[in-house]
Protein backbone atom coordinates (compact mmCIF):
# COMPACT_ATOMS: atom_id res chain seq x y z
CA UNK A 1 0.00 0.00 0.00
CA UNK A 2 1.50 3.12 -0.78
CA UNK A 3 1.56 6.38 1.49
CA UNK A 4 1.67 10.36 0.62
CA UNK A 5 3.47 11.85 3.43
CA UNK A 6 5.16 15.39 4.02
CA UNK A 7 9.04 15.38 5.57
CA UNK A 8 10.59 18.06 7.13
CA UNK A 9 13.79 18.80 4.69
CA UNK A 10 15.49 21.81 6.42
CA UNK A 11 15.33 23.77 9.34
CA UNK A 12 14.03 27.00 9.20
CA UNK A 13 15.92 29.75 10.68
CA UNK A 14 13.09 31.63 11.61
CA UNK A 15 9.65 31.27 10.78
CA UNK A 16 8.90 27.97 8.82
CA UNK A 17 7.30 28.13 5.02
CA UNK A 18 6.66 24.94 2.50
CA UNK A 19 10.43 25.50 1.48
CA UNK A 20 11.64 23.42 4.54
CA UNK A 21 9.06 20.51 3.85
CA UNK A 22 9.04 17.97 1.08
CA UNK A 23 6.02 15.99 -0.48
CA UNK A 24 7.03 11.94 -1.50
CA UNK A 25 5.39 9.27 -1.49
CA UNK A 26 6.37 5.88 0.20
CA UNK A 27 5.14 2.48 1.31
CA UNK A 28 2.95 2.21 4.20
CA UNK A 29 5.33 1.17 7.07
CA UNK A 30 4.96 -2.22 8.81
CA UNK A 31 2.77 -2.16 11.89
CA UNK A 32 5.03 -2.43 15.01
CA UNK A 33 4.18 -5.20 17.51
CA UNK A 34 1.58 -4.23 19.80
CA UNK A 35 0.84 -1.35 17.28
CA UNK A 36 -1.92 -0.30 14.58
CA UNK A 37 -2.03 1.14 11.28
CA UNK A 38 -4.67 4.37 11.17
CA UNK A 39 -6.18 6.16 8.32
CA UNK A 40 -5.98 9.81 8.94
CA UNK A 41 -8.89 11.68 8.25
CA UNK A 42 -7.93 15.19 9.59
CA UNK A 43 -4.73 16.75 10.74
CA UNK A 44 -3.82 19.42 12.58
CA UNK A 45 -1.90 22.55 12.16
CA UNK A 46 -0.36 24.31 15.29
CA UNK A 47 1.93 27.03 16.01
CA UNK A 48 3.59 24.79 18.67
CA UNK A 49 4.83 23.11 15.47
CA UNK A 50 7.37 25.65 15.15
CA UNK A 51 9.28 24.51 18.39
CA UNK A 52 8.95 21.05 16.99
CA UNK A 53 10.86 21.46 13.79
CA UNK A 54 13.74 23.77 15.44
CA UNK A 55 16.98 22.33 16.81
CA UNK A 56 16.61 24.47 20.35
CA UNK A 57 15.91 23.62 23.78
CA UNK A 58 11.84 22.77 23.91
CA UNK A 59 9.42 20.11 25.70
CA UNK A 60 9.75 17.65 22.79
CA UNK A 61 12.68 16.32 20.94
CA UNK A 62 13.00 18.29 17.74
CA UNK A 63 11.46 16.48 14.41
CA UNK A 64 14.65 14.47 12.85
CA UNK A 65 15.40 15.92 8.93
CA UNK A 66 13.33 13.59 6.21
CA UNK A 67 11.07 12.45 8.61
CA UNK A 68 7.49 12.64 8.51
CA UNK A 69 6.06 15.98 10.07
CA UNK A 70 5.03 15.54 13.65
CA UNK A 71 1.38 16.36 13.91
CA UNK A 72 -1.81 15.47 15.51
CA UNK A 73 -3.95 14.07 13.91
CA UNK A 74 -7.36 12.14 14.18
CA UNK A 75 -8.44 9.30 11.75
CA UNK A 76 -9.70 5.70 11.62
CA UNK A 77 -8.20 2.05 12.96
CA UNK A 78 -7.45 0.03 9.44
CA UNK A 79 -6.11 -3.25 11.53
CA UNK A 80 -4.48 -3.36 14.63
CA UNK A 81 -2.35 -5.55 16.98
CA UNK A 82 -3.37 -3.99 20.03
CA UNK A 83 -6.50 -5.42 22.10
CA UNK A 84 -7.24 -1.79 22.95
CA UNK A 85 -7.84 -0.83 19.67
CA UNK A 86 -10.42 -2.52 17.12
CA UNK A 87 -10.84 -1.66 12.92
CA UNK A 88 -13.45 0.97 13.11
CA UNK A 89 -12.30 2.44 16.25
CA UNK A 90 -11.75 6.45 15.79
CA UNK A 91 -8.55 7.95 17.61
CA UNK A 92 -6.34 10.89 17.84
CA UNK A 93 -2.53 11.11 18.39
CA UNK A 94 1.00 11.90 16.95
CA UNK A 95 0.19 10.28 13.40
CA UNK A 96 2.07 12.73 11.82
CA UNK A 97 1.42 14.41 7.96
CA UNK A 98 0.79 11.46 5.92
CA UNK A 99 -2.57 9.88 5.06
CA UNK A 100 -1.71 6.04 6.81
CA UNK A 101 0.14 5.80 10.31
CA UNK A 102 1.66 2.84 11.67
CA UNK A 103 2.36 3.44 15.26
CA UNK A 104 2.78 1.94 18.33
CA UNK A 105 -0.16 2.14 20.91
CA UNK A 106 1.73 4.96 22.74
CA UNK A 107 1.18 7.25 19.76
CA UNK A 108 -2.63 7.21 20.61
CA UNK A 109 -3.52 10.02 23.24
CA UNK A 110 -7.08 8.42 22.94
CA UNK A 111 -10.43 7.15 21.51
CA UNK A 112 -12.77 10.08 19.99
CA UNK A 113 -16.49 8.64 21.00
CA UNK A 114 -19.45 9.16 18.40
CA UNK A 115 -21.46 11.32 20.91
CA UNK A 116 -18.52 13.94 21.29
CA UNK A 117 -20.05 15.68 17.83
CA UNK A 118 -18.09 15.56 14.52
CA UNK A 119 -14.59 14.32 14.30
CA UNK A 120 -12.66 17.41 13.38
CA UNK A 121 -13.22 19.01 16.73
CA UNK A 122 -10.98 16.37 18.44
CA UNK A 123 -8.40 18.25 17.42
CA UNK A 124 -9.70 21.62 18.22
CA UNK A 125 -12.16 22.78 20.79
CA UNK A 126 -11.89 19.18 22.25
CA UNK A 127 -8.08 19.11 21.93
CA UNK A 128 -4.92 21.08 22.24
CA UNK A 129 -6.68 24.18 21.57
CA UNK A 130 -9.59 23.74 24.06
CA UNK A 131 -7.69 22.18 26.41
CA UNK A 132 -5.55 24.71 27.03
CA UNK A 133 -8.30 27.58 26.54
CA UNK A 134 -9.60 25.83 30.24
CA UNK A 135 -6.69 25.15 32.08
CA UNK A 136 -5.21 28.56 31.28
CA UNK A 137 -7.53 29.76 32.59
CA UNK A 138 -8.43 27.61 35.45
CA UNK A 139 -4.82 27.17 36.50
CA UNK A 140 -3.22 30.23 36.35
CA UNK A 141 -5.58 32.97 35.00
CA UNK A 142 -8.00 32.29 37.84
CA UNK A 143 -10.47 34.98 36.28
CA UNK A 144 -13.10 36.18 38.95
CA UNK A 145 -16.29 38.42 38.13
CA UNK A 146 -15.21 41.98 37.34
CA UNK A 147 -11.44 41.25 36.41
CA UNK A 148 -10.23 42.56 33.03
CA UNK A 149 -9.35 39.78 30.32
CA UNK A 150 -6.44 40.66 27.62
CA UNK A 151 -6.27 38.32 24.74
CA UNK A 152 -3.80 38.17 22.20
CA UNK A 153 -4.65 36.25 19.02
CA UNK A 154 -7.87 36.49 20.01
CA UNK A 155 -9.56 34.74 16.85
CA UNK A 156 -7.36 31.93 16.87
CA UNK A 157 -8.27 28.27 18.18
CA UNK A 158 -6.77 29.07 21.41
CA UNK A 159 -8.15 32.88 21.78
CA UNK A 160 -11.82 31.97 20.33
CA UNK A 161 -12.27 29.93 22.91
CA UNK A 162 -10.65 31.77 26.10
CA UNK A 163 -12.80 34.70 25.04
CA UNK A 164 -16.16 32.60 25.47
CA UNK A 165 -14.74 31.06 28.94
CA UNK A 166 -13.86 34.24 30.19
CA UNK A 167 -16.79 36.02 29.30
CA UNK A 168 -19.22 33.20 31.17
CA UNK A 169 -16.91 33.55 33.98
CA UNK A 170 -18.38 37.04 34.32
CA UNK A 171 -14.83 39.24 33.00
CA UNK A 172 -14.76 42.05 30.67
CA UNK A 173 -12.90 40.49 27.67
CA UNK A 174 -10.53 42.51 25.27
CA UNK A 175 -9.29 40.82 22.27
CA UNK A 176 -5.86 41.36 20.53
CA UNK A 177 -6.05 40.75 16.34
CA UNK A 178 -4.89 41.12 13.15
CA UNK A 179 -7.64 42.24 10.79
CA UNK A 180 -11.21 43.90 10.78
CA UNK A 181 -12.86 41.04 9.82
CA UNK A 182 -11.55 39.31 13.11
CA UNK A 183 -12.25 42.14 15.28
CA UNK A 184 -15.71 42.09 14.49
CA UNK A 185 -16.01 38.44 14.83
CA UNK A 186 -14.17 38.61 18.31
CA UNK A 187 -17.95 40.39 19.04
CA UNK A 188 -20.16 39.18 17.39
CA UNK A 189 -19.20 35.29 17.77
CA UNK A 190 -16.24 34.54 20.19
CA UNK A 191 -17.67 36.29 23.50
CA UNK A 192 -15.48 39.40 23.30
CA UNK A 193 -16.86 43.00 24.63
CA UNK A 194 -14.48 45.01 22.54
CA UNK A 195 -11.47 44.01 20.25
CA UNK A 196 -7.85 45.97 18.67
CA UNK A 197 -6.27 45.45 15.60
CA UNK A 198 -3.02 45.90 16.43
CA UNK A 199 -2.04 46.08 13.04
CA UNK A 200 -3.98 49.29 12.67
CA UNK A 201 -3.33 50.59 15.82
CA UNK A 202 -0.62 53.40 15.94
CA UNK A 203 -0.22 53.37 19.88
CA UNK A 204 -1.52 49.68 21.07
CA UNK A 205 -0.23 50.32 24.27
CA UNK A 206 -2.78 53.26 24.26
CA UNK A 207 -5.21 51.52 22.61
CA UNK A 208 -5.49 48.74 25.36
CA UNK A 209 -5.49 51.45 28.38
CA UNK A 210 -8.43 52.84 26.49
CA UNK A 211 -10.44 49.94 26.19
CA UNK A 212 -9.24 48.73 29.72
CA UNK A 213 -9.75 51.87 32.09
CA UNK A 214 -10.03 49.50 35.14
CA UNK A 215 -6.21 48.18 33.64
CA UNK A 216 -6.01 44.31 32.84
CA UNK A 217 -5.94 41.60 35.36
CA UNK A 218 -5.10 38.48 33.34
CA UNK A 219 -3.33 38.35 30.05
CA UNK A 220 -2.93 35.31 27.88
CA UNK A 221 -0.03 35.78 25.92
CA UNK A 222 0.30 33.77 22.22
CA UNK A 223 2.65 36.52 20.75
CA UNK A 224 5.29 38.33 22.96
CA UNK A 225 7.40 40.59 21.36
CA UNK A 226 6.05 44.51 20.74
CA UNK A 227 2.17 43.01 21.54
CA UNK A 228 3.26 41.60 25.28
CA UNK A 229 5.56 45.02 25.93
CA UNK A 230 2.30 46.89 25.31
CA UNK A 231 0.06 44.62 27.30
CA UNK A 232 2.25 44.16 30.40
CA UNK A 233 2.54 47.71 30.57
CA UNK A 234 -0.91 48.08 31.60
CA UNK A 235 -1.07 45.01 34.11
CA UNK A 236 -2.83 45.94 37.50
CA UNK A 237 -1.38 45.20 41.00
CA UNK A 238 -1.32 40.98 41.33
CA UNK A 239 -2.07 40.69 37.43
CA UNK A 240 -1.12 37.29 35.77
CA UNK A 241 0.07 36.61 32.36
CA UNK A 242 0.00 33.37 30.67
CA UNK A 243 2.68 32.84 28.15
CA UNK A 244 1.43 30.06 25.77
CA UNK A 245 3.50 31.27 22.97
CA UNK A 246 6.00 33.52 21.64
CA UNK A 247 4.50 34.04 17.79
CA UNK A 248 6.10 36.92 17.19
CA UNK A 249 9.62 36.31 17.37
CA UNK A 250 10.88 34.98 14.20
CA UNK A 251 14.12 33.95 15.69
CA UNK A 252 15.57 32.38 19.04
CA UNK A 253 19.26 32.66 18.21
CA UNK A 254 19.84 34.68 19.84
CA UNK A 255 17.29 35.90 21.41
CA UNK A 256 16.23 38.97 21.17
CA UNK A 257 16.72 41.85 23.14
CA UNK A 258 12.90 43.64 24.15
CA UNK A 259 11.90 46.21 26.85
CA UNK A 260 13.07 45.03 30.60
CA UNK A 261 9.63 44.08 32.47
CA UNK A 262 11.51 43.81 35.37
CA UNK A 263 10.07 47.02 37.02
CA UNK A 264 6.42 46.29 36.39
CA UNK A 265 6.64 42.77 37.47
CA UNK A 266 8.29 44.16 40.72
CA UNK A 267 6.08 47.10 41.18
CA UNK A 268 2.60 45.50 40.18
CA UNK A 269 3.68 42.04 41.63
CA UNK A 270 2.85 39.91 38.56
CA UNK A 271 2.49 36.16 38.02
CA UNK A 272 3.92 35.26 34.67
CA UNK A 273 3.94 31.40 34.13
CA UNK A 274 4.64 29.28 30.86
CA UNK A 275 1.75 26.72 30.39
CA UNK A 276 2.53 23.81 28.27
CA UNK A 277 -0.86 21.42 27.79
CA UNK A 278 1.32 18.41 28.01
CA UNK A 279 2.07 18.77 31.75
CA UNK A 280 -1.60 17.88 32.76
CA UNK A 281 -2.66 15.38 31.14
CA UNK A 282 -4.30 13.94 33.53
CA UNK A 283 -7.07 16.65 33.78
CA UNK A 284 -7.86 16.33 30.16
CA UNK A 285 -10.90 13.65 29.93
CA UNK A 286 -13.10 16.04 32.19
CA UNK A 287 -11.82 19.06 30.79
CA UNK A 288 -13.04 17.35 27.15
CA UNK A 289 -16.58 15.94 28.66
CA UNK A 290 -17.29 19.90 30.11
CA UNK A 291 -16.18 21.62 26.89
CA UNK A 292 -18.10 18.73 24.76
CA UNK A 293 -21.01 19.44 27.12
CA UNK A 294 -20.59 23.15 26.40
CA UNK A 295 -20.09 22.83 22.32
CA UNK A 296 -23.47 20.70 22.22
CA UNK A 297 -25.72 22.79 24.52
CA UNK A 298 -24.82 25.83 22.58
CA UNK A 299 -22.31 27.50 24.75
CA UNK A 300 -19.61 27.43 22.89
CA UNK A 301 -18.84 28.93 19.41
CA UNK A 302 -16.48 26.75 16.95
CA UNK A 303 -15.00 27.81 13.94
CA UNK A 304 -12.87 25.72 11.90
CA UNK A 305 -10.55 27.11 8.87
CA UNK A 306 -10.51 23.54 6.88
CA UNK A 307 -7.76 23.45 4.33
CA UNK A 308 -8.19 20.49 1.39
CA UNK A 309 -5.69 17.35 1.02
CA UNK A 310 -2.23 16.92 2.03
CA UNK A 311 -0.35 19.11 -0.16
CA UNK A 312 -2.21 22.04 1.58
CA UNK A 313 -0.47 21.57 5.34
CA UNK A 314 2.97 23.04 4.77
CA UNK A 315 1.05 26.34 3.25
CA UNK A 316 -1.83 26.41 5.93
CA UNK A 317 1.13 26.17 8.88
CA UNK A 318 2.80 29.46 6.96
CA UNK A 319 -0.20 31.30 6.63
CA UNK A 320 -0.80 30.55 10.43
CA UNK A 321 1.81 32.71 11.51
CA UNK A 322 1.26 35.56 8.92
CA UNK A 323 -2.10 35.42 10.39
CA UNK A 324 -4.09 34.15 7.65
CA UNK A 325 -6.20 31.57 9.09
CA UNK A 326 -9.64 31.79 10.86
CA UNK A 327 -10.31 29.58 14.08
CA UNK A 328 -8.61 26.33 14.00
CA UNK A 329 -6.64 25.18 11.02
CA UNK A 330 -7.47 21.91 9.89
CA UNK A 331 -6.28 19.36 6.79
CA UNK A 332 -8.83 17.66 5.43
CA UNK A 333 -8.05 14.13 3.91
Amino acid sequence: MENQRIVLVQRPNGLPSARHFRAEQAAVNAVPAGGVLIKNHFLSIDPAMRGWICDLDNYLPPVAINSVMRSLAVGEVVSSDCEQYAPGDRVTGWFGWQHYAAVSAEAIIRKVLPEEGPLSLSLGVLGLNGITASLVLRLIGKPQTGETVLVSTAAGGVGSIVGQLAKQAGCRVVGLTGADDKVERCVSEFGYDVAINYKSATDLQQAIKTLCPDGVDVYLDSVGGPMADAAVACMNINGRIIQCGTASIASWDPIPEAPRRERYILTKRLLQQGFVVFDHMSLWPEVIAQLAAMVKSGELTVQEDRRSGLAAAPVALEDLYSGRNNGKTLIVL
